[in-house]
């Protein structure tokens, strides 16, 4: 089976946190939950995410701080997911480098889509999420199950099965 997808969660709320990690390893990623801007950035390059999900409000380092250093040393996609929900907030985290600014709270099924597209587009992951056995063919991001040349795209209900 391909390598799972790896996304460091970076939340001081500890609640929040395992509920966006539970989420996502049910949905087969791969997760590592930090609570300050200090572990983030010590933990980004031993994890080695794909992708960030960053709070803004954190001790010792801020969010705008930790999108800086983090773009300074990689693309990766950043979604800022905070509860500071003002325009300024917003200009300040895409201008720092963040890809994406959620407000909290949040549709976890909208976060998911997101992340799936951003993935989607800064990997070429396709060919990675894909299960095969006996000639049939899962695609998991695409959600989407294909044999002899002919594909449908499957529930949610279906994926879960």
């Amino acid at each position: 089976m391909a390598e799972k997808q790896r996304i460091l969660i970076v939340d001081d709320d500890e609640n929040i946190a395992e509920l966006i990690s539970l989420y996502l390893m049910r949905e087969c990623y791969e997760t590592k939950i930090v609570g300050d801007g200090e572990s983030a950035l010590a933990d980004f390059d031993e994890f080695k995410p794909n992708l960030v999900l960053l709070d803004l409000m954190l001790p010792g380092i801020d969010g705008y701080q930790v999108c800086r250093e983090i773009r300074q040393k990689s693309t990766i996609p950043v979604i800022v997911l905070t509860s500071r929900n003002n325009d300024f907030d917003e200009l300040m985290s895409l201008n720092t480098g963040a890809d994406d600014y959620i407000s909290k709270p949040y549709n976890a099924q909208v976060l998911l889509a997101r992340i799936q597209k951003l993935l989607e587009r800064t990997y070429d992951v396709q060919d990675n999420v894909t299960i095969t056995y006996k000639g049939l063919t899962l695609n998991v991001l695409k959600a989407e199950i294909s044999y002899k040349g002919q594909s449908k795209a499957l529930t949610k209900n279906e994926m879960g099965i």
